[in-house]
This record gives structure tokens, sequence and C-alpha cells, in this order.
């Protein structure tokens, strides 16, 4: 059994998509990341960042209980685990790089874009700007790869795929005040469009929804979500 520790956000949907794909029986615990839960010490002794989406995996190598954090650390164990959506044996080093473009590129970047763009006081035009261009340069790069190709990795679906999907269905706030925010990038908008069609997609979107998650931004949400920007408690 999967325990999947959840928020509906980009990096947690990859998950479920994959667990959806996958046909593996898990259990969603949520973690109310504007109620401060992904602070506690309960959830910090499953991801000592105090990040989401983690999971505990009940039948882990040796039949031994294991956590893992990260998305896309979760992704690879979990294709390993299963076989499943992993692509050739002669693609992984490719499969690998855009998985760690995305994580390291296309995801924070976009991240960072959406907090400067809704969350961050106003003024800070030049971090809205950096950020925002950072964003679009990742997406044009992918946009580029694409051309010509069905998947990001060879000829087949993998958790590459997945991991944008994730990202991309966020697109509208990335580029906020764009009418349709993929029209530059039709590769992807056809890539996250062939993604977002899959039976599976849509069982990943209900992930979540019995889950009442606190949406109001008040001072003790920005404190929990944004602790840097807070000095520590003395």
């Amino acid at each position: 059994m999967i325990r999947l520790y959840y928020h509906p956000t980009p990096n947690p949907a990859k998950i479920a998509l994959f667990l959806e794909e996958a046909g593996l029986p898990f259990e969603t615990i949520a973690v109310d990341t504007a109620k401060g839960e992904q602070h506690l010490p309960s959830f910090r002794a499953i991801n000592p960042n105090g990040k989401v989406p983690a999971i505990i995996d009940t039948d882990g190598p040796g039949g031994k209980e294991v956590r893992v954090f990260d998305s896309t650390a979760i992704l690879i164990y979990l294709a390993e685990k299963t076989g499943q959506f992993l692509g050739s044996a002669e693609d992984r080093p490719e499969l690998l790089s855009w998985l760690l473009f995305i994580a390291s590129g296309l995801g924070p970047f976009s991240g960072q874009a959406v907090h400067f763009q809704f969350a961050a006081p106003e003024g800070l035009d030049y971090a809205v700007n950096r950020y925002r261009r950072e964003a679009e340069r990742h997406y044009q790069v992918l946009e580029d790869h694409l051309q010509g190709r069905q998947f990001i990795v060879g000829d087949t679906y993998t958790i590459a795929d997945m991991s944008v999907w994730g990202w991309l269905d966020r697109a509208s706030r990335v580029f906020k005040g764009a009418e349709d925010p993929l029209a530059p990038y039709p590769n992807l908008k056809r890539l996250f469009d062939t993604v977002d069609a899959r039976p599976a997609a849509a069982r990943a979107r209900e992930v979540g929804k019995d889950h009442p998650f606190k949406m109001e931004r008040d001072e003790a949400a920005k404190r929990a979500l944004f602790p840097s920007n807070y000095p520590p408690a003395a």
C-alpha cells in the first residue's frame, strides 16, 4: 500500500497521476499546507524538508516500509517498483535529463513566477519579470525539443510527461493575464492535451477533493506557506 501525503498543487498531482495510471492501491493523507501541517514533527519525520508530496510504501524493498520524498524521486521510485512508464533502457539517460530539467528548472521557475505575481507585495517588478521570463525560457526549451515528437522521451508515455503535466496545468497562473497561456507553445499544448485526456488524469484530479483544504490566504496561512519571510519565533 502507498500512503500519499497530498495537497492539491502541481507536484503532488504528478504522483496522483502515476498512481492512477499504474493502478497501485493508495491512501491519500491530506497535508493542509495553509494550516502549517507540513511543519508538524509527524510529517517532518516523513519529509524533513516539510514539503509535499511524500509517500510511505508499506511494501518497500525487502518488504520493509520506506519513505520517499520529492516528486521526481517518487516518480522514479514508483516507476522502478512497477516497471511502468520508464521508457526503454536506451532512453534512460534522456529520461533522467528531462526529469531533472523539469525538477530544477521549469518547475521552480514556474512556482516563483506564480509567487511573485500572486503572493508577493506590489512593486517587485524586477522579480516578476525575472521569474516569468525564465519560466517562458524553460517552456521554450521543451517546446523546441517536442518538435516532431509525441512524447518527451522516446516513443512512449513516461514519467517525464507526467511530471510536466502537473506544471502545465497551472500555466494560466504562471503566465498571469494570458488569454491562452499555452498558445505560444503548440507542442506543449498538444502534449498537455494528450496527457490530460487520459482517464487516469481525470481520476487524479479527483484525488483530495473530499478534503476541505484551507483556501484563505490570511496572515496565519502566509506564515505557514512562506515561513522564511518571517523572523524565527523567539
